[in-house]
């Protein structure tokens, strides 16, 4: 096992993922004694403030922490002894020279950065903390998304980091691997002897894998625009999510044999290119509608330009190897849609003969449904016996048996997917972060979608705010006799 990390280096400590998630992440672990009692987190950013002002910012953010689990003052001001900060210009490779002094030896002793400047910054950052001497063998480095744009723009950053970094002691973030669900796949997976016989194309018809968020850019109109919903969800959440559905069993649950696993579901994906892209593929943008009975603008008037950026998209994909050949995986993202919700669907064939057709019953197949956010729940549907005489034949029921996490496990905080992420960095646990021919693989198979959408000249379909997109994500699946489970 690595050592801890004795000092943590947080990039972008002022904005917004920082107050929303990595500070309170980081109290959260400190308040209930999971961080290194010698600690030390410096934070840096192009704010001329100092410690005084990063603690205030802190404790703003943490105000609603402490309410909520009712912590002693003595708590927050222990979190808040821990904070240092540092002003540095991340596109100034010597401003970094500062942040070199204020770590100093400590570098030796393990240091974790998170960086999470724009990928355009990557290059002169890193070469900043070369030249501060902060990119030892002691240093693990941890990058948040966007990494690249592209596979070419992707191998550009990843050559950049390489040459600094080694593999071993680079991690790059995809905070839905944090999320105590996903990882619950691997447990429901690999920890029961009941659903892995079945996990295959001779018991499974279909898997459906949907994100859906109610917002709109919400203040990213530079970064969304420049991207669109293909780039920004499904080339890393949705894609580690179905490489965590279709891989096949590690030998044992390390970095390396699981990563493994994943890559090979990642390679075997079919391509949806020039030849597929508009049969397997749909693409809409919002306009105008309701959301949770609330008017909402669309995607142009928010933009205040034109765009043909999709905000929607729908895919057929297809993983081929034996164990799910003939095995459709439906995907779905989009923004404006009538739900905040992350799950996957794995909808189960139906039973080759029913012995009580005669008593007029109807058999529906068996449906297992991972629910993500906002609730974590695992609900599986099956058949039972309504009660009663049977006078007029035998009636039979689906009903579901659902584990709700927060129920199952109420003597256990739910955590933020960062809490796992950053104590994982800090003690140089790779498992949960992304290798590079992770990425790789899944920008390949993104970039051929993108070529066939060219090549097709397909635009953005347009779906009216609160609605499930356009209606041709519908007819995607129903041409197959599936229905997304809305």
């Amino acid at each position: 096992m690595p050592t801890p990390a004795q000092t943590l280096l947080l990039f972008g400590v002022t904005g917004d993922l920082s107050r929303r998630m990595l500070l309170p992440s980081l109290f959260g672990l400190d308040a209930d004694g999971l961080l290194p009692p010698d600690l030390r987190i410096v934070g840096t950013a192009r704010q001329e403030i100092d410690d005084a002002g990063l603690r205030e910012t802190a404790e703003t953010a943490l105000a609603p922490i402490m309410a909520d689990r009712k912590l002693d003052r003595a708590v927050l001001d222990r979190f808040l002894g821990r904070l240092r900060y540092v002003a540095a210009d991340a596109s100034k490779p010597e401003s970094l020279a500062a942040i070199g002094e204020a770590v100093g030896p400590r570098a030796d002793q393990g240091l974790a950065i998170f960086l999470s400047t724009a990928p355009s910054l990557f290059e002169s950052t890193i070469a900043g903390l070369q030249a501060a001497g902060l990119t030892g063998p002691a240093t693990r480095l941890a990058l948040e998304k966007p990494l690249g744009h592209d596979l070419a723009s992707s191998q550009e950053i990843n050559d950049a980091v390489a040459a600094v970094f080694p593999e071993r002691q680079t991690f790059r973030i995809d905070h839905y691997l944090g999320k105590e669900t996903v990882q619950n796949l691997l447990a429901l997976r690999f920890g029961n002897i009941l659903f892995e016989p079945l996990w295959n194309a001779t018991a499974i018809e279909h898997v459906q894998i949907t994100i859906s968020e109610t917002v709109g850019l919400e203040g990213r109109v530079s970064y969304f625009d420049g991207m669109g919903s293909l780039r920004d969800m499904v080339q890393n959440h949705m894609l580690q999510l179905l490489a965590l559905v279709a891989m096949e069993a590690p030998a044992q649950f390390t970095a390396t044999a699981v990563r493994d696993e994943k890559v090979k579901v990642l390679r075997s994906l079919r391509p949806i290119d020039a030849n597929t892209a508009a049969r397997e593929s749909v693409i809409g943008q919002y306009t105008a509608g309701a959301v949770a009975g609330q008017p909402v603008p669309g995607y142009l008037d928010e933009l205040g330009s034109p765009s043909d950026t999709e905000t929607f998209v729908a895919l057929k994909a297809h993983v081929d190897n034996w164990r799910w050949q003939g095995v459709p995986f439906y995907m779905r993202t989009g923004k404006r849609l009538p739900v905040r919700r992350s799950e996957v669907v794995i909808q189960f064939k139906p039973v080759p003969h029913s012995m009580f057709a005669g008593r007029g019953a109807v058999l529906q197949p068996n449906r297992l449904v991972i629910s993500i956010q906002p609730d974590e729940n695992v609900s599986l549907t099956m058949m039972s016996k309504q009660p009663g005489l049977d006078r007029d034949g035998i009636r039979l029921r689906e009903v579901p048996l659902n584990i709700g996490l927060p129920n199952a496990f109420a003597d256990v905080r739910r955590r933020i997917a960062y809490e796992r992420l950053l104590l994982d960095l800090i003690e140089g646990e790779p498992t949960l972060f992304v290798r590079r021919d992770e990425v790789e693989a899944q920008w390949e198979w993104i970039d051929a979608i993108r070529d066939g959408w060219e090549a097709n000249s397909m635009v953005p379909k347009p779906y009216a705010a609160g609605t499930w997109g356009p209606a041709a994500a519908i007819a995607l699946t129903e041409r197959d006799g599936v229905s997304w489970h809305d």
